[in-house]
């Protein structure tokens, strides 16, 4: 029979892994959201609301088609980064599937960064993320 790790052993390897997939879920919505934002503001209408053949044209087909294809990617990372910081923050069913669809809507993807955050600090106050919000005197 093995000896279960002494629980300061495990609380920290628990603040660790909620602080590292905290980490890698805000790094992947801003690059995600960032990407979405290009592609959809700059891209879309670039490609779509210029005469054929014109250099914006040709700009806005290469967004469309390059950096479309890297956000798809680079989503499916996203989508793996939310739930495994839903599974270690333990976070609701419903918020998560809320944090994952606002990740598909550009500009509320950075809203979203900022609830799972909000909510990962406010259960987890254990954990020591950036810096501090207040400023002391």
């Amino acid at each position: 029979m093995t000896t279960p790790p002494p629980a300061s052993v495990t609380r920290w390897d628990s603040v660790r892994s909620v602080t590292g997939a905290l980490l890698r879920y805000r790094v992947m919505a801003y690059v995600v959201g960032v990407l979405l934002i290009v592609l959809i503001v700059v891209g879309v209408p670039l490609k779509y609301l210029t005469a054929d053949g014109t250099d914006p044209q040709r700009l806005g087909e290469w967004i469309t088609t390059y950096l479309g294809i890297a956000h798809g990617w680079l989503y499916m990372i996203f989508l793996v980064m939310a739930a495994l910081l839903a599974r270690k923050a333990r976070f609701p069913v419903g918020f998560t599937v809320l944090v994952l669809v606002l990740g598909t809507v550009p500009f509320l993807s950075f809203y979203g960064e900022r609830l799972a955050t909000g909510r990962v600090r406010s259960t987890h106050p254990d954990l020591v993320i950036g810096p501090p919000t207040t400023l002391h005197s």
